[in-house]
């Protein structure tokens, strides 16, 4: 296994010490931080993993495919805790987790059809607003511009969610049709 297939299997191991510590009852006056602090390094694995694989050329079928899913697992882990404990908004979680669930069916019925979809650009603009998102919601900021600020990067990431969604299908339609034949 490469670096940055490690670095992607990393980051999903980080998923579960970022969630004791976020939701953890142990750690009331800093568990937050330390949660901050592990979804940080687990959301710069994504950044690294993609410069080393792309760099050395180690891009893998399997790093196609684990990549977007260990950045879906951490984004969306975040965020139901972040709605169990009030603060994201539900109807931000559903939208993105049905935009995550689509894709995912779509490249398995792809990969069915021996075609590996990487990651476009949208969707990894995407991915960059929901880590942002979930970065500025940890920080919690007390300042009004903080929070509009915090505000307009949920809205951004809900749109990029929307339009990496349309842009997976339309790049991909393909698929679609070769499951009808």
């Amino acid at each position: 296994m490469n670096l940055p297939n490690k670095l992607t299997l990393f980051r999903v191991i980080l998923i579960p010490f970022f969630v004791f510590f976020y939701i953890s009852p142990f750690f009331p006056e800093y568990g937050n931080y330390i949660a901050l602090v592990i979804f940080i390094v687990a959301s710069l694995t994504d950044l690294l993993d993609g410069k080393i694989a792309r760099k050395y050329n180690l891009v893998t079928n399997f790093g196609k495919f684990m990549d977007p899913l260990a950045d879906k697992l951490l984004v969306c882990s975040a965020m139901v805790c972040m709605v169990g404990n009030g603060s994201l908004e539900s109807w931000i979680l559903i939208v993105i987790i049905c935009r995550e669930f689509f894709i995912s069916g779509f490249r398995l019925i792809a990969a069915e059809n021996g075609i590996v979809i990487a990651a476009s650009y949208w969707g990894k603009f995407k991915t960059v607003f929901q880590m942002t998102m979930v970065i500025l919601i940890l920080l919690n900021l007390q300042m009004a511009w903080f929070a509009t600020l915090t505000v307009i990067v949920k809205y951004i990431a809900v749109v990029l969610t929307i339009v990496s969604l349309c842009d997976y299908v339309w790049k991909n339609r393909s698929v679609l049709k070769e499951t009808n034949t």
